[in-house]
This record gives C-alpha cells, structure tokens and sequence, in this order.
C-alpha cells in the first residue's frame, strides 16, 4: 500500500510535526510505504493551498493508494459541500482515504457508505442553507434600493449616428459606450427614429449577507 500524508500548519509548527510523526509511525506499524507527504501552510488571509493541488493532481495520477490525515479539518475547511467533493473525487482517481483520529472516516472500512451518505445529507442542506441566504440578500437588497440585474443607461442614438457619418467605426463607438457593437446594430435597427433608446447590460449579482 503506497501511502501518502496531508498536513497543514495554521497553528504551530510544532504541533503539525508531532502530528505527522504520529502519521508516519502509524504508516510503518501497518507496513505500507510512505511515498509523499503534502504540508501547507496557511496564512491568515488566503485560501491558496499549493500542496494540497499537487496531491491532488499525483492522486489522479495515481502515484498513491490511500491518503492518510489527521482529521478531516486538515483534508478541508470550506465546508461540507467542498468537503464531500473532494473525498469525492479522491474515490474517483481511486485513490483511499483515511482520518487518523476519526476512525469512522475511513473508506476502506465498513462504514464508508454510511459516512458518505451522512456527507452528502449535510451538504444538501449547506446548499439549501446557501439558497436561503442568497435569497434574503436579494430581499435586503431590493428593501434598500440596490436592485440586482439589468441596469437600465440610456444611449443617444442621435450622436451615435453622428459619429457614424463622422467616421468613427461601430466597434469604437461600442467599446466607448460600454456595449457590443451587435447591440448597438440591433438597438439602432429597431429605433424606429427615436432620439433615445433605453438599453440593458447584464451585471452580476453578487449575495448580500442578510
């Protein structure tokens, strides 16, 4: 059994050492052979985790069998959802997976199904919970005013067809506008000689907390 050992250090050094010592002796106690070991270190600011995607890329090659860990806090702390995907996708590459200190996250143990099931109960309800406050935001955001969406401007269909016989390119004129040019053909098609025509530009919405 090619064996490979994820850690993170977000508190002390020290404690990630000890943690992987354990790790390690527990791999040579069970006679597999330790092929790599993964360590980030987190920063305070981002979610940046260079180690953990160069396991992942040796685990979709399968350069080990089993990844060993201890605890699931170390694999991931962005929630169930991002948790469950990448068990997930570990069992994909077919790759193992085992928590040192939970016994019962283990996937070549009897309760691997069971533990998944659990996992993927949790996660549905983290989505729903993310639906829910998405949908508040948007509440709040339309109570205050901040509407998401298309956001109405107005286009002077009169300068731009100035501009036009000026000699400007449609492409220019577009690009100084903030839209496409096959907009402003369609917009200038449909006009019908009105002096103003009121457009709309998709802009993303973003979820306020509520």
């Amino acid at each position: 059994m090619r064996v490979a050992l994820l850690g993170r250090v977000s508190t002390s050094r020290q404690e990630t050492e000890n943690q992987l010592l354990q790790l390690r002796e527990f791999t040579s106690r069970q006679g597999w052979e330790l092929t790599a070991e993964y360590v980030d270190v987190i920063t305070g600011s981002g979610k940046s985790r260079p180690q953990f995607e160069t396991m992942m890329l040796a685990a979709s090659r399968r350069e080990f069998d089993l990844l060993l860990f201890w605890s699931l806090d170390r694999l991931s702390r962005e929630g169930v959802l991002e948790t469950l995907q990448h068990l997930q996708r570990l069992t994909s590459y077919g790759v193992m997976w085992r928590s040192f200190t939970e016994q019962y996250l283990d996937s070549t143990g009897i309760f691997r199904d069971a533990v998944i099931g659990i996992l993927a109960a949790f996660a549905k309800q983290e989505k729903v919970r993310i639906a829910e406050r998405t949908r508040a935001g948007l509440a709040r955001a339309r109570r205050l005013g901040r509407i998401p969406g298309p956001k109405p401007f107005s286009i002077d269909l009169d300068e731009v067809r100035r501009r036009r016989q000026a000699g400007d390119s449609l492409r220019a004129i577009a690009r100084s506008l903030h839209v496409s040019p096959a907009l402003l053909v369609k917009r200038l098609a449909a006009a019908n000689g009105a002096a103003v025509e009121v457009v709309r530009v998709r802009v993303r919405a973003v979820p306020i907390d509520a």
